[in-house]
């Protein structure tokens, strides 16, 4: 039975993706997701289940972190000149299938008597195996082929939000569930090294398999009418970049949002343990915390084909900047906390679904300027900042706790750490979101983006004709 041919979106742009097309394209998150929430789970497994001192550990994963935020260039410049006949992007998917299942278990497969210089080279060598080189490898081609894979603002914005719940939904299987888990694979109830290896097989073989599919699935469909880019000399590269504003928006919006997630995934332990007077609350408003989430992978859709993509972040900007000021106002107050709270983390829902179509934009206001799209370095120019800012993020309330003097053993919080308290947990978003709302408000491609598409398609036959 011959499929229903697919129509134009509403700016009369041709559609190329169908339900399936979704799913296949969301399996890819799986993979990046399942690696990222394995290592930053990871610490609790060097100390508690190998004896890898907590001061390893830290230094290891730190090494790590910057290593991975610079390999995001070189993948960038990589796939930028690439020249397999399956396309730019497509290939890696396959190519990191196997490289993926191999990574996650090598992360839990730390051999027993190790110790020292051999340790630490252990544990380094395979989270930038994991980190900087595999996830890194998906990632890039990942986040550029949004823009290969159909040239319409509706599919891509689709496809961000069927992305943005895939990642979601293995995030929060490994933050909740990992522990449980590991423990009933364990002898008597306690989890071993063993059983987290065999929950890291499972999740190994599950993002290969994810991954062929993605290949299988996916085309570069929008870029087949089109000349293939040249690869530019780095330099000149990032400096067409930096003189392309909407790259420029995407890349700070990106920034803020990526020292928000850091900040607000750290700073609630600390907000009811002296806010609050008790840190069990943490599991309370970890669950009331879910709400917003489900409303917002809800709501995006629909708001996003009414309002187009500029309108549905602003509109998600105010109602965070609302509640974070009502918290200003209330900072102490439990109920408002687990209510009022709710609305700033509302606000980044809309930026974790449409922050992939607004580099997509992005990508194709790069063709309009400079005849180049530029993408594989315009997807990792992105991803390095927005890797620097979650780095940024976490260290930004070590910083305020050893300015005000903060300690642990204390019975009461001084003024000063409740206010370091509140500078990170409520003044900080707020100001964020604030500035979040001015820059993105510049981002008024949509307005234009049919007739610039129409502009490109035209001069590309032109040239063609030539």
């Amino acid at each position: 039975m011959a499929k229903k041919p697919l129509g134009v979106d509403k700016m009369g742009i041709q559609k190329t993706m169908r339900f399936g097309d979704y799913l296949a394209d969301a399996g890819g998150q799986f993979a990046l997701n399942g690696i990222s929430g394995l290592v930053g789970a990871i610490t609790y497994f060097y100390t508690d289940k190998v004896g890898v001192s907590a001061l390893m550990t830290a230094n290891v994963l730190l090494a790590a972190k910057v290593c991975d935020a610079f390999t995001d260039l070189i993948m960038g410049k990589i796939m930028d000149n690439g020249k397999s006949p399956k396309g730019k992007c497509r290939p890696w998917f396959l190519r990191m299938a196997i490289p993926a299942l191999i990574a996650i278990i090598a992360l839990f497969t730390v051999p027993k008597g190790l110790s020292g210089l051999g340790l630490a080279a252990y544990l380094f060598l395979t989270n930038i195996f994991a980190t900087a080189i595999v996830s890194t490898a998906i990632a890039i081609p990942y986040g550029a082929i949004m823009v290969m894979r159909t040239k319409s603002i509706e599919e891509r914005s689709t496809m961000g939000i069927f992305r943005a719940a895939m990642g979601y939904i293995i995030g929060m299987v490994i933050a909740i569930a990992l522990v449980p888990i590991t423990n009933m694979l364990g002898p008597n109830g306690v989890a071993d090294q063993a059983a987290y290896i065999k929950f890291a097989v499972v999740v190994g073989v599950l993002s290969a398999i994810f991954l062929v599919i993605l290949y299988w699935k996916s085309r570069e469909t929008a870029a087949e009418e089109e000349k293939p880019d040249d690869g530019l000399p780095f330099m000149d590269a990032i400096g067409k970049l930096f003189k392309n504003k909407y790259w420029v928006i995407v890349l700070v919006s990106n920034l803020f949002v990526q020292i928000i997630y850091a900040v607000s995934s750290t700073s609630g332990t600390y907000y009811a343990k002296w806010i609050l007077g008790n840190d069990n609350l943490i599991g309370i408003m970890g669950a009331v915390g879910l709400i917003p989430t489900f409303v917002g992978f809800a709501v995006v859709g629909p708001m996003t084909k009414k309002f187009g993509v500029r309108k549905t972040l602003l509109i998600g900007f105010v109602i965070g900047i609302i509640g974070a000021a009502i918290r200003v106002v209330f900072p102490a107050n439990f109920i408002v906390t687990i209510t009022a709270g709710l609305l700033p983390s509302f606000a980044t829902i809309p930026m974790m679904c449409l922050g992939g179509t607004m580099n997509s934009m992005a990508i194709d206001y790069n063709d309009y300027l400079y005849g180049n799209k530029i993408i594989g370095m315009s997807s990792s120019a992105t991803s390095f900042g927005a890797k620097i800012a979650g780095g940024l993020g976490g260290s930004l309330i070590g910083w305020i706790l050893a300015a005000v003097h903060y300690d642990p053993a204390a019975t009461t919080a001084t003024t000063a750490v409740r206010y370091g308290i509140y500078g990170f947990s409520i003044y900080m978003p707020l100001a964020m979101l604030i500035i979040l709302y001015i820059i993105v408000s510049r981002f008024d491609i949509e307005n234009s983006y049919a007739s610039m598409m129409a502009e490109i398609h035209a001069r590309n036959e032109a040239e063609a004709a030539k």
